[in-house]
């Protein structure tokens, strides 16, 4: 197990700890595991009270949500363990007053019985209590009644529906009313693609082979309601609000809030793939998303995954949502357009006018080709060696590239400098990243080196001119490992053939042979610049993947030069 952990039995604690650091609109009990607002009045002066909690392990939950518009306070039990009641009744204590208490607990035995029976004794020392309950999960829904159903991710929404209508001023009866219409107006689906690992437990909870996800589970690391094979995101999607919006009944017309939650281990942009076909799917259903939210909001620990919550609402409802809200980890407005907006930009084509290729046209055409079809074959070796020093997408932009050029017109292809021109238009388009830019401005210094009809030694005065366009536009040198290393040999090599009389076919072999030397040497160079300069010598013994790369496209142009 790795985790940026001091002792395991003190994580809960230092977590409480960093989180009131970073918040000044929070406080920490001295005795007990409870972040409350630091901003309460006097008890007497107190409205309601709105409090929720449960096992850690779920951050930004609960804490994060203590704030102005949402939680008076959080109760922290250990990871995925219900907090003690008398941690449930302090927090009670402190953060309420006559007005009393609302106590949203999510549907585990643990903290209802925790919950439950600290708000009995709450209300025997005088603090009126009232316990709403979260089962949200639309997973189990042919497995238990709904009132037995777990409590996930939609708890989010209950807490800010209650903490507005807290902050409002309604009296007691009133908060809990609109935290239980929330409550029922909430379905959750989740699906993870791992497990997560307890601290205390050290190991992760269940395995998955790599082609296996979890559909339908909780937010305590355990397995879900059915292991599924792993599918594309819009296939989960599909599946999961299939689910919950045959379980709401909702129908064509009616209105709802989105909300998009991470499990821990999920990056932004796997959420915002989920989030996009999300909403589509609610779209073409008819339903009119009125707020929409994504990000990691309730979660288990690490666990890679994510779960979706539909939420009926109504223009009560929204207000709700749209109240003013300063906890930390409430993610904002949740505003959205109405449709996505896609903004043309003009730009001035080139123009491909049809015309009889010329010989040079022909020639250029067949060695592009050849070298885009060298390149598609070498993708996965080239992806192996820029994973070793990169970040391991030369492979499959060289790919691109490649089919970028043979996606080209047939007119694109009618003489040689212009050939050269439409090439860099359409890998400058087609590869991100350092390689579109440098081989886009190679090709163009080419073409202006070319005449209509090259003559060898005009291919090798635009070979070093393009060479010297790379060099220029990235300030690199022979011997900073990058593709200059193959190409700068190459490029002298083809040259000086040509000067000594060799035939074209052979001073190219020439230049292939520099290159293949010079990208081998760069195995034992410390890479200057680029995403492999921050690995120092780790980045020694494997050459420059885009050296190899220039080899590959020069080696396939040999047999175009023995025409």
């Amino acid at each position: 197990m790795k985790k940026l952990l001091n002792d395991p039995r003190g994580v809960v604690r230092e977590m409480l700890e960093g989180q009131v650091d970073l918040n000044p609109g929070q406080a920490l009990l001295r005795d007990e595991d409870v972040v409350v607002r630091s901003d309460l009045p006097d008890p007497a002066a107190r409205g309601v009270a709105v409090l929720s909690g449960g096992g850690s392990g779920h951050e930004p939950a609960h804490a994060g949500y203590v704030g102005a518009g949402m939680l008076h306070a959080a109760v922290a039990g250990d990871v995925f363990t219900s907090p003690s009641v008398d941690a449930v009744l302090a927090g009670i204590r402190a953060a309420a007053g006559p007005a009393g208490a609302v106590l949203i607990v999510k549907n585990y035995t643990g903290d209802r019985l925790n919950f439950g029976l600290a708000a009995e004794l709450a209300r025997a020392e005088g603090i009126p209590a009232e316990v709403v309950v979260v089962a949200d999960d639309v997973a189990l829904r042919d497995t238990v009644e709904p009132a037995r159903r777990r409590g996930i991710a939609g708890t989010v929404l209950v807490h800010k529906v209650a903490g507005a209508a807290a902050a409002a001023g309604l009296p007691l009866e009133a908060v809990v009313a609109e935290a239980r219409a929330a409550a029922a107006a909430i379905g959750t689906m989740g699906v993870a693609l791992g497990a997560c690992t307890v601290p205390a437990a050290g190991m992760p909870g269940f395995s998955l082979l790599e082609d296996e996800a979890e559909l339908g589970l909780g937010i305590h690391g355990e397995q879900g309601v059915r292991r599924v094979p792993l599918r594309p995101a819009d296939a989960f999607v599909e599946e999961i609000l299939d689910t919950i919006l045959a379980d709401a009944a909702l129908r064509a017309g009616e209105r709802v809030a989105l909300l998009v939650n991470g499990l821990g281990g999920t990056p932004p942009m796997e959420l915002a793939v989920v989030a996009r076909r999300a909403l589509a799917l609610l779209r073409e259903r008819g339903l009119v998303v009125e707020r929409a939210w994504c990000g990691n909001l309730l979660t288990a620990l690490e666990m890679p995954g994510a779960s979706l919550t539909v939420m009926r609402v109504n223009d009560a409802l929204v207000a709700r949502l749209d109240a003013p809200a300063d906890a930390p980890a409430w993610p904002g407005s949740g505003r959205i357009a109405a449709a996505r907006r896609l903004i043309g930009v003009s730009a001035v084509p080139a123009a491909d006018v049809a015309r009889q290729a010329t010989p040079a046209g022909v020639a250029v055409r067949r060695a592009v080709l050849a070298a885009a079809s060298a390149l598609e074959a070498a993708e996965a070796r080239l992806t192996a060696l820029d994973s070793a020093a990169g970040d391991g997408d030369l492979g499959i932009s060289m790919s691109r590239g490649a089919a970028a050029l043979q996606a080209l017109p047939d007119a694109a292809w009618a003489e040689a400098p212009a050939a050269l021109v439409r090439m860099g238009e359409a890998l400058r388009r087609a590869i991100a990243g350092s390689s579109g830019p440098f081989y886009a401005t190679a090709l163009l210094r080419a073409a202006r080196a070319l005449p209509a009809e090259p003559a060898p030694r005009d291919w090798s005065r635009a070979l070093t001119a393009a060479v010297d366009a790379i060099a220029e536009l990235g300030g690199a040198r022979p011997g900073d490992r990058t593709m200059l290393d193959a190409l700068r040999p190459a490029a002298e090599a083809f040259a000086g053939a040509l000067e000594s009389g060799r035939a074209p076919g052979a001073a190219w072999e020439e230049a292939v042979r520099a290159a293949r030397a010079g990208a081998e040497a760069t195995a034992a160079m410390r890479p200057r610049l680029g995403r492999a300069s921050y690995l120092g010598d780790r980045a020694l013994g494997t050459p420059d993947a885009g050296a190899a790369a220039a080899v590959v496209w020069l080696e396939a142009l040999s047999p175009q030069f023995a025409h």
